[in-house]
Parts: C-alpha cells; structure tokens; sequence
C-alpha cells in the first residue's frame, strides 16, 4: 500500500513541478516576446498544449521510476500504456499548434483589407491549403504511431508490407475520386488559377470564393447563397476568374433605341453621368453604336469599375439614367415599329421631313475618345495591343 501511495505522490509532485516550469517559461516568454509576432502568438496559442504535454510526459516518467516493485504487472504495463498514447497525441496537438502559429505569422505579413491585395490572397490561399494538408498528415502519423505501440499490431506489420501493393490499387480505386479532388486541391493552391476571395462566374452564378478545401470549393453567391464544387470541377471545367490580375473590371449597358437617337449627344450624356459618380474608376466610358439592323439601333455603353460590385452597381446606374434620359428628352429615340400603307397601286407616299435641328456633326472625321473601345486613351490603346498585337 506504502508503494502505491509513494507512486500517486510521485505523480503529483511531477505534474506540479512541469505545470510550474511551463509557467514560468509561459511568462518569460510573454514578457520578453512582446515585440515579437511569433512569440506572441506562441504564448496565446501554444501554451496550453504545452502544459498538458509536459504534464503528461512528467507523470509518464515518475510512474515508470517509482513502479519498480510491480515489473511484470498486468496494471503496471496498462497504466505505462496508456501514459504513452497520452504522450504521443500530447505531443502531437503541441506541434500541430506550433506549426498553425507559424503559419499565422505568416499571414499576417500579408494583407488582405489593401486595394492590391493579389499577392497576399495567393499566399493565404496557399497557407490555407498547407495548414488542412499538415493537420491531416499529423493525425494520420500519430494515429499510425499510436496504433504502432501495440505489439499485436507490430506483428501484422509484416504481413501488411507484402499485401500493400495490392491493398494499394483497390483503395486507389475506391478513392479515385477523393484523390482527384485533393490533388486537385494542391493544383489550385499553387497553380493561382483561383484564390480566396477572387470573384468568379460558375455555372452561371457570380460569386466570391469563400472557403477553399483539399476536396471542395465554396463560393458565395452574390445573394448570400452557397454553391458547393468540388475541387475538381476548377481543374476540369472553365470558369471565369473577375480578379485573376487585378479587382478591375469592364461592363456593358445595351439599349435598343431607333434610328432617330442622337448618339453624340447621348455619348455625352453617358459620360457627364459617369463622372458625376463615385462608382466609376476614370478609365473606360464609351458608347458605341454595336448593330443597326432589324429597325432599332443597338448601343452599348461600355463603363469601367475598381471592383465587381461597384461595376454591377454603376450599370445599373447608366441604364436606369439613360432610359430615363430618352423617355423625357428624346422620346423620338425610344423603340417604334414602322408601317407604310399604300393606295391599291403599291404606291407609297415617301417624304422626307427635316430633323427639328441640324445634326452635330464632329470637327474632324476621326471618331472621339469616348465613341472607341480600341484606342482613343491609354487604356484603349493598352487593350487594342492586347487584343490586337503591336503595330
């Protein structure tokens, strides 16, 4: 009995003194680390894995020293047992949780909340997927550690290395498809097709990345809704990418409108109403006139935005204000369809009446900056060699 109660207090007086020297550690650490991101993060994140690992190793090592008189114990050899898988999966969430600090210092040298945040969305985006894939490899390690220290377990060990070949295709094919999705996983994380918060267009939803796993991909749809793909369908199906190089982008307001518009006049309207808005970026304004056919004319106004969401706004701003602009001003332009009655004699009475006021002409023949596309501006030559290649 003596021998017992000499092993329980051995115990407690080791897991006193660990817990004692992780604190002490714990708060030299925070005292001296204050200027120190990483150590930092170490003491809020790591301390208290460390005080259970540290914990359990103290009272594995006094119950094996002070259990001398029971070698050879059924008890003795479960209890040292049981001490080591505690050891084993102690050590196992402390270094998972130094790694996950880290990678946290990592990140925080990047940041997203800047305008030109490409860079640092890449590197979360790979940090992230390198966080899932080691949390992943330090459970299997320690669960096959874990499962290691027993001796049954040992003695198949054998006879599993000379079936692994064949257990090896079966699982392969079982698993082909969680394969394909975790490698697909690692594609996109190094590959920059795709990062997070990068807004795309999927199955004809457009949406921003929100989570990106070794299996599965989520995208937050622009009326909060989820849409779920696995990591595959980015590696094997196209899809677009709005922020791939830069959160910028180009959209279009189209209007059918009759041959009467004045379309200087309305490009200028176009651009008063841009530049009286904080929406748009200053880059592109154009209108342009796209087809002429089928009795209406078809404009387009090309306008340019700093990120999807403004632009999304801006063209609903541009056709609520040009419709509004030709049902009250030029109530001519808006869509008519035409019909011309003739006497029995298909004679038909053509006249040609004169606009109400001369058509505004342009001082020269060469088209104004805010009537072209390709050219005109810096921008415009920039994506006519783009499009079009270098003179």
């Amino acid at each position: 009995m003596q021998n017992y109660l000499e092993t329980a207090v051995a115990a407690l007086i080791a897991a006193a003194v660990a817990l004692f020297l992780v604190e002490v550690v714990h708060r030299l650490t925070r005292r001296f680390g204050r200027r120190s991101l990483l150590l930092t993060e170490l003491t809020d994140h790591a301390h208290r894995p460390f005080q259970v690992a540290a914990t359990v190793l103290a009272v594995q090592f006094a119950v094996r020293f002070t259990t001398g008189y029971a070698v050879g114990e059924s008890w003795r050899r479960l209890l040292l047992h049981l001490l080591i898988l505690g050891v084993i999966a102690t050590l196992a969430w402390l270094v998972a949780c130094l790694l996950v600090v880290v990678e946290d210092t990592a990140l925080a040298r990047f940041r997203v909340d800047v305008p030109d945040n490409r860079h640092a969305r890449r590197v979360r985006t790979q940090v992230v997927m390198l966080r899932r894939l080691t949390i992943a490899v330090i459970v299997i390690l320690t669960v096959g550690v874990m499962l290691m220290t027993f001796p049954s377990v040992r003695g198949i060990g054998a006879g599993v290395l000379t079936s692994a070949g064949v257990v090896g295709v079966v699982a392969a094919l079982a698993a082909q498809s969680l394969l394909g999705n975790v490698f697909a996983g690692l594609q996109l994380a190094f590959s920059d097709a795709v990062r997070l918060d990068d807004v795309v267009v999927v199955e004809g939803e457009w949406g921003r990345i929100e989570e990106l796993t070794l299996s599965y991909v989520v995208v937050q749809i622009w009326d909060d809704r989820r849409l779920i793909l696995p990591t595959s369908y980015f590696t094997s199906k196209p899809f677009q990418n709005w922020t791939r190089t830069e959160a910028a982008v180009l959209g279009t307001a189209e209007f059918d409108v009759d041959w009467a518009v004045p379309v200087q006049t309305m490009r200028e309207e176009l651009r008063r109403l841009v530049e009286g808005t904080e929406l748009w970026d200053g880059r592109v304004c154009v209108l342009q006139v796209t087809d002429a056919t089928g009795g209406m004319v078809k404009l387009r106004a090309l306008v340019s935005a700093a990120d999807a969401g403004s632009l999304w706004d801006l063209r609903c701003l541009v056709r609520e204000h040009l419709v509004a602009w030709i049902r009250d001003n030029r109530p001519t332009a808006m869509p008519r369809m035409r019909t011309e009655l003739g006497d029995a004699n298909s004679n038909l009475p053509w006249q040609w009446v004169q606009p109400r006021r001369p058509a505004r002409r342009l001082s020269d023949t060469e088209a104004p900056d805010d009537a072209r596309v390709f050219g005109g501006s810096d921008d415009g030559d920039a994506r006519s060699e783009a499009f079009v290649g270098p003179e």
